[in-house]
């Protein structure tokens, strides 16, 4: 170890795993109420982009611009830092004298490098990336293309985002990387407000003033989520130095599981094309033919934001607190403690996803219109996005499910794997959105393909649950352990969840005259009384612990 490795080591916090004490359900709740006023401020963040831009052709203008960015971060490098870089960093800890510190240095310095090389080239090829997912020509193409460059320089702050997040979470700091993002929606709610304020006819386009406040704002919220990560670096005695001594560091291991990882979010993003191609040239013939309703990729995006909020707020923030525990423990080459971990995280965010699906499937014309009912959005384009709400809610299941999976493999380091296992799913997801788009009518194609992606996470749940069991070998536990198991669990809520959603739904109908909101919540009232009713007879330990928790807590 050298002198500036040992000085290195005073000035970084001793160990970058997280502290043996920190109980997961309190930093999971830390993040999932982060997580939670992030989604609420979102929701308000994408009503009022919706009001401004409408679900039509306008709006899925800004949209393509404004996902590209985020596609082709996750594409290249983003999926690779967050399946690679929590484990890298708990694995250095435990075997470096330095506690990891010169290793997490060059690993941010080549991450970083490679962020800043991968936003000038597409930077520069925004034409092309454009191109690439829409048919857009004339005044369309050129709107997007704008927009694209003002957006794109948003891939470096993703990075630095993910990377600064990781870092904190190693380090057991879970709170900042699901807040921070709460500023950015404020930022975004800032620009779209002033752009509604300042813009008179937005129908028949953009001026080239309102395009550069809508790119660079957007952009401008990126930036401050990512440096409002730095206070928290500061209190967690973090001091990044950039370091280019990389040969011969180690770093060799992460890049190739990075590889993996790349190899595999690129199948997932050749589906998400051929989705994103299909859905634009859909919207443009439902509005040639005269539909009533934006049918093509604003609203897929926007039901897709609302379907995976549950699997972000629960799922995310629970598997986020406990992976560096996993990683920890699949470095002792403790296979039951990550099978353990692997089983509760699937039956705790179980207990919150599946009834989350129901409430979709049962709900989901009140949830759209009390969410996205606002400005340009009509009657019609609330039932679209609803059909489309309806179609990706058995999926959210299985979604959840093969995060928590994946994430087993990643605290294994083996990337490999869930590469070749996700090709169940990125070829069943664009095989069967490219049969809506040729069977289905335009009204009904992009639906069709939000139903697609569902058959496809249940597929692939399936394949890599099975994988995963082998690699672990056999259960081990007492008699109640064993019966403790995921699928069990997930039957169970299913048998509570079918009743529940049937009185949700006819909740929210008496209550409809009353608005969207009052049908939203007495729909949601009703079917979390049905669950709970049913929790002790189909003994739901998971929903029946948490409630005689919440009962000592009152009475005390």
């Amino acid at each position: 170890m050298t002198a500036t490795d040992t000085r290195q080591a005073a000035e970084h916090t001793g160990s970058g795993a997280a502290p043996a004490k920190t109980s997961v359900l309190r930093s999971g709740a830390l993040m999932a109420a982060g997580s939670v006023v992030s989604r609420a401020t979102g929701f308000v963040r994408s009503a009022v982009v919706v009001a401004a831009l409408g679900t039509g052709l306008l709006g899925d203008s800004y949209a393509v611009a404004n996902t590209v960015p985020n596609i082709i971060y996750m594409l290249l490098i983003g999926g690779a830092l967050n399946a690679v870089f929590v484990p890298e960093l708990v694995r250095a800890a435990k075997e470096h004298r330095d506690g990891g510190a010169a290793y997490t240095d060059r690993l941010l310095t080549a991450c970083t490098a490679a962020l800043v090389t991968l936003t000038a080239v597409a930077v520069l090829a925004a034409p092309l990336i454009v191109s690439a997912y829409t048919d857009y020509s004339g005044a369309q193409a050129s709107t997007t293309v704008a927009l694209a460059r003002y957006c794109l320089p948003q891939i470096l702050f993703y990075g630095l985002f993910t990377l600064l997040g990781q870092v904190l979470n190693a380090r057991g700091r879970f709170g900042a990387m699901m807040w921070t993002p709460v500023l950015n929606n404020f930022v975004i709610i800032g620009v779209f407000g002033l752009f509604l304020y300042v813009s008179h006819d937005a129908a028949n386009g953009l001026t080239a003033a309102e395009t550069r406040l809508l790119g660079l704002g957007t952009t401008a919220g990126i930036v401050i989520q990512a440096l409002a990560l730095v206070p928290s670096l500061r209190a967690a005695r973090f001091r990044w130095r950039p370091r280019f001594d990389w040969r011969g560091s180690g770093l060799g291991r992460p890049l190739r599981n990075a590889g993996w990882t790349v190899m595999l979010v690129l199948t997932n993003q050749i589906a998400y094309w051929v989705v994103t191609r299909l859905s634009t040239t859909t919207g443009q013939q439902a509005v040639d033919a005269g539909l009533a309703g934006g049918a093509g990729y604003t609203a897929y995006s926007n039901a897709y934001q609302l379907w995976i909020v549950p699997q972000g707020i629960i799922t995310v923030s629970l598997v986020t607190a406990l992976m560096p525990r996993m990683s920890s423990a699949a470095s002792d080459g403790d296979l039951t403690g990550v099978r353990k971990d692997i089983s509760y995280a699937l039956r705790s965010s179980a207990a919150l996803v599946v009834p989350a699906a129901a409430l979709f499937a049962a709900l989901a014309p009140w949830v759209i219109g009390a969410v996205f009912g606002y400005g340009r959005t009509g009657a019609a384009d609330v039932e679209v996005m609803a059909g489309m709400l309806v179609a990706f809610a058995p999926g959210l299941i299985a979604f959840s499910a093969q995060y928590v999976l994946s994430r087993g493999f990643y605290a294994l380091s083996d990337t490999r794997t869930p590469f070749f296992l996700n090709l169940t799913i990125a070829a069943l997801n664009a095989g069967l959105s490219a049969a809506a788009y040729f069977l289905l009518s335009p009204r009904w194609a992009v639906t069709g393909m939000a139903a697609a992606s569902s058959i496809a996470f249940l597929a692939g749940a399936a394949v890599t649950a099975r994988t995963l069991a082998r690699r672990l070998g056999p259960r081990a536990g007492t008699r109640t352990e064993l019966r403790a198991t995921a699928v069990r669990t997930h039957l169970r809520l299913l048998a509570a969840c079918a009743p529940a959603a049937a009185a949700g739904y006819a909740a929210a109908r008496a209550a409809d005259r009353f608005g969207d909101f009052a049908a939203v919540g007495a729909g949601t009232v009703a079917l979390l009384l049905v669950v709970v009713l049913l929790a002790g007879p189909l003994r739901l330990t998971e929903i029946t612990d948490q409630l005689d928790s919440l009962r000592r807590r009152i009475g005390r």
